[in-house]
């Protein structure tokens, strides 16, 4: 009791509580998170000299200066159309260009991460909606063989011994010397010996 000698009375304070998170809050932070990686992709679109070709179409022999690639970006954007981005320009690179997701775009369904081609069709599919693979990128239909010129990441992890890694340092060799001339230029990609040469010279060609 208080007032008796010798009997001090200590106050504890009680246990701290246990922080759980709801289902609804792991959506709002996944929300957020996402929210995060579109604006960083938005900030880097403003940064980067990204062109909207408003004019006439470009002919099939049409070419960018160095650097440069076309990419056409459409479905479930707010403004669809054929950008001009830097070359190693990523998905989410190519969507700030577009002014980001629609309202009713399937986020989840978009690499935001993958690295975009010359020549590439972006369709971003409405919730509900198959994805669409990307068009362009890929050897030309009745080809069997990969241009090794023109193909994305997917495209290239399709070849024997080619996992994303060594996929992702063809094209940066690509981005950084300019076109293979021939398939022998493989050997200058790190990784790449006079064995996977021979593995892979059945399955790619030069455009």
């Amino acid at each position: 009791m208080p007032g008796i000698e010798g009997s001090p009375i200590e106050q504890i304070a009680p246990p701290p509580r246990r922080v759980r998170l709801g289902l609804g809050a792991v959506i709002v932070l996944a929300l957020a998170a996402l929210a995060v990686t579109i604006g960083i992709g938005m900030w880097r679109g403003a940064t980067a000299p990204v062109e909207h070709v408003t004019g006439p179409m470009p002919s099939a022999g049409a070419t960018v200066a160095a650097g440069r690639i076309y990419v056409h970006v459409a479905g479930e954007v707010r403004a669809p159309g054929l950008y001009v981005l830097p070359a190693g320009a990523r998905v989410v690179d190519a969507l700030a260009a577009a002014g980001g997701f629609g309202d009713g775009a399937d986020r989840g369904a978009v690499n935001l991460a993958r690295v975009v081609s010359d020549g590439e069709q972006l369709v971003v599919p409405a919730v509900g909606e198959a994805p669409v693979a990307a068009a362009g990128g890929a050897a030309p239909e009745g080809d069997a063989l990969i241009d090794l010129n023109a193909a994305d990441a997917a495209a290239l992890e399709e070849l024997p011994r080619i996992g994303p890694a060594l996929a992702q340092r063809i094209i940066e060799w690509r981005h950084a010397n300019g076109r293979f001339t021939s398939v022998e230029d493989l050997l200058a990609v790190p990784g790449i010996g006079d064995r996977m040469l021979e593995t892979l010279r059945p399955h790619v060609r030069v455009g």
